[in-house]
């Protein structure tokens, strides 16, 4: 395959086989990155985890300390008496039947769907429309719950949520090309430190196998899990 003259230029810019800082990694990402658009900055982590075991899923969310650079469609599922709360809190679609209904016949339309306990049981049925999108609810992301309001507010703030794929990677959004790489470093320290918390007690060897972060259309750089959090 013929590399572009753009991509030969980026990787010129830096050592391919060598792994960085997150601090370094962060100021390379920008000085590579050179599309037109505000191009996303994403991190992929692969951990030392079996998913196919209950015990060994990695799952979770953080809220970035600079914010996503994304803005966040939210759908609330409640109840009556939590519509004014979800409104209130920003979320662009509140309602609960008639989401159901527009979800079961294909659309999916938002980035994060936020619901209560109460009524994870008409949820639920969806599984098999939201659940390849990553998009079900779940009490472990902070989407189930009867604090609406400030989960919304959260998922509009720069809360995202990550799971480990079938492969044993974890992907995340922590930026835009147009943050500095200081916001850069912080978001990507913040996502990994929160990963290494959530290391399963039952998973042996080595945790974290390798890092890396790209931009879009971008090579990617490696990050030393060694310096996780310099």
């Amino acid at each position: 395959m013929k590399i572009s003259k753009k991509r030969k230029a980026a990787l010129a810019k830096y050592d391919v086989a060598k792994a960085y800082t997150v601090a370094e990694a962060s100021k390379i990402i920008k000085d590579i990155t050179t599309v037109k658009f505000d191009a996303s900055i994403d991190i992929s982590i692969r951990l030392g985890v079996d998913p196919r075991k209950a015990n060994q899923m990695v799952r979770g969310s953080v809220t970035l300390p600079h914010g996503s650079g994304k803005t966040m469609r939210v759908l609330a599922l409640v109840t009556p008496d939590k519509e004014a709360e979800a409104k209130a809190a920003g979320a662009d679609f509140v309602g609960l039947d008639e989401y159901i209904e527009k979800i079961k016949g294909g659309w999916t339309d938002v980035d994060v769907i936020i619901t209560m306990p109460s009524v994870m049981g008409k949820v639920g049925a969806l599984g098999r429309v939201l659940g390849p999108r990553g998009l079900m609810p779940n009490p472990k992301t902070g989407t189930v719950t009867m604090e609406v309001g400030k989960a919304v507010t959260d998922s509009k703030g720069g809360k995202i949520d990550f799971k480990v794929d079938k492969a044993g990677i974890v992907q995340a959004l922590v930026g835009k090309a147009s943050f500095d790489a200081n916001k850069i470093a912080e978001n990507t320290n913040e996502v990994l430190q929160t990963i290494m918390k959530l290391k399963p007690s039952s998973a042996k060897g080595t945790y974290v196998r390798s890092v890396y972060i790209s931009s879009t259309m971008s090579p990617s750089i490696q990050i030393d899990a060694k310096f996780l959090g310099q």
